[in-house]
């Protein structure tokens, strides 16, 4: 049946590596109001689509966690149908680490739907579903990489991204503060490095609390270097946003790290978000290290 010309629910489809979390993704989207299944086969997405326009529906807000497995080949020609339907399509793949992934096999026992069954088996099926969702990853609005969140995470950074997803924003944007010795974020679009400016760790008084406490922000803020940086980003993104909105961007990560990810990065962040709100923009904050 081809798509309803009138058509404007929004769809989020959730793709992305076995066990980067789809199903959990999915609980997290009902949970915010959103009408979800989990684990759909691609070829049924057009079916639930439908059901979701009928005249009296009202799941205006759809979520699909769609099985991939042996299903790969399926899923480009949905997206692409999907698209065509005039929904507010948006795409989010996961995808995480391979050792993280085969952990989590571990511990859960779950048979990964590519392998036959050892460890060595598993990490070629992992490496293979890699491969073959490489053209999907590359259709996504938004890759995030769950490696290093847990449950709670996770949750709070769906929650930074789809909350609102329905505001008429342009971009959705999240600044992500992070701290480099416990890696680089990888699903971030835009990185600034915060360790040019002094480091509140070597104030004995400071050292204990975080970004989010006044004395560290005021310490951090009070450089002439922070604020100059602060005037430049602004500048920078205020000419970025437009572009990335004319391509069609749906989300944005702009990440700041410092070596710790819990002073610098933080209150650099914090405060990056207040700049940018006069852009017309209102970022959601997350802070991926600053209690390890």
């Amino acid at each position: 049946m081809p798509p309803s010309p009138g058509f404007q629910s929004e769809v989020v489809v959730i793709t992305g590596l076995s066990g980067a979390g789809r199903s959990l993704a999915a609980d997290h989207l009902e949970d915010l109001g959103w009408f979800a299944i989990d684990n759909l086969p691609p070829k049924l997405v057009p079916k639930v689509v439908e059901l979701a326009q009928a005249p009296k529906s009202s799941f205006t807000r759809v979520a699909l966690a769609v099985g991939t497995g042996h299903h790969q080949d399926e899923v480009l020609p949905m997206l692409a149908w999907l698209r065509s339907s005039g929904a507010r399509v948006r795409v989010l793949f996961l995808e995480a680490a391979t050792d993280v992934l085969v952990r989590r096999f571990d511990h859960t026992r779950r048979r990964h739907p590519l392998a036959d069954g050892d460890e060595q088996h598993l990490v070629s099926a992992i490496d293979q579903e890699r491969q073959l969702l490489a053209p999907v990853r590359n259709e996504a609005d938004m890759v995030l990489d769950t490696s290093a969140l847990n449950v709670h995470e996770l949750r709070r950074r769906l929650g930074t991204l789809f909350a609102d997803a329905g505001s008429g924003q342009g971009v959705q944007m999240t600044v992500l503060s992070f701290g480099y010795k416990h890696g680089l974020p990888l699903d971030a679009d835009i990185v600034f490095d915060c360790r040019f400016l002094p480091n509140p760790h070597y104030v004995e008084e400071l050292r204990p609390l975080t970004g989010l406490h006044p004395p560290v922000s005021e310490y951090v803020l009070a450089q002439s270097t922070a604020q100059s940086f602060l005037q430049d980003a602004e500048r920078m993104l205020g000419r970025l946003l437009p572009a990335y909105i004319d391509e069609g961007r749906a989300y944005l990560t702009v990440a700041l790290g410092c070596t710790g990810g819990q002073h610098r990065s933080v209150a650099m962040a914090e405060q990056l978000a207040v700049v940018l709100r006069p852009l017309g923009v209102t970022p959601g904050v997350l802070h991926r290290d600053v209690h390890k």
